[in-house]
């Protein structure tokens, strides 16, 4: 269903959930033979999407083409559980990815968040092929996308001037606005939209609250993000607003 801007796509449960998401990050793959790039996110939400791509998907991957980012990043080591791109390898990427073609956030105990953004944001204009973001050339294939308890969505949180940032790709984060409270690194939102398809996952009825704004037009930040192409959320039934159901 089209909600806005946004096409909405329901899922029964988690499961088929993670089964759609690893398919369409796939066929975003497939659409792209050159160097396709798949910016990843942390948190729960596509942990099975993961599993199912390390196992059952793992042959339907050109891994020696794709690309890897991450969209937000704990500054600790890679090491540390907490570290979102430091999961994805262990769950992931880690004997598939070429080590080259995984772009990590350069975090690590004690680094200065506004560096390591600014280190980072370097690497995706290398990467890129030029400083400023073109509408009609995204960066990303797909950008993954969550929502906080609190409506954030990668390290941006609502009320933060992070959000004002129109001129940055990557931006740091002194503290945070839920738990884990340690510094950050972000994508902004202009870095965000650079991509073909930004895909939300939702699941869970202890989302569907966080859902509900969004939907209701509250200002928070996972409702300000957008794609430059398709904006898609991928929501299990138990997360799914009344307001969406009954349309």
């Amino acid at each position: 269903m089209q909600v806005g801007d946004r096409q909405i796509v329901v899922a029964a449960d988690a499961e088929a959930l993670a089964r759609l998401a690893a398919q369409r990050l796939i066929a975003r793959i497939a659409l792209h033979h050159d160097r396709p790039a798949i910016c990843l996110t942390g948190g729960s939400g596509p942990q099975r999407m993961f599993e199912l791509l390390a196992t059952e998907f793992e042959d339907r991957i050109p891994w020696a083409q794709v690309h890897w980012f991450i969209s937000d990043e704990r500054v600790v080591s890679f090491d540390d559980p907490l570290s979102n791109m430091g999961t994805a390898k262990r769950a992931l990427l880690d004997g598939r990815a070429p080590a080259a073609n995984i772009h990590a956030i350069p975090a690590s105990n004690g680094a200065d968040p506004d560096e390591v953004a600014r280190r980072y944001e370097r690497e995706l204009q290398e990467f890129y092929r030029a400083a400023t973001l073109d509408p009609a050339r995204p960066l990303f294939d797909l950008v993954l996308g969550g929502v906080g308890p609190d409506g954030h969505t990668a390290s941006l949180f609502p009320g933060w001037p992070q959000l004002l940032i129109a001129d940055r790709w990557t931006a740091g984060v002194d503290h945070a606005h839920v738990e884990p409270f340690v510094p950050r690194v972000t994508l902004t939102f202009p870095a965000l939209a650079s991509c073909s398809e930004m895909l939300f996952l939702l699941h869970g009825a202890g989302k569907r609250g966080i859902a509900e704004r969004v939907f209701a037009g509250e200002d928070l930040p996972a409702g300000r993000a957008r794609s430059n192409g398709e904006t898609v959320w991928l929501i299990t039934e138990d997360a799914l607003p009344e307001t969406i159901r009954d349309r």
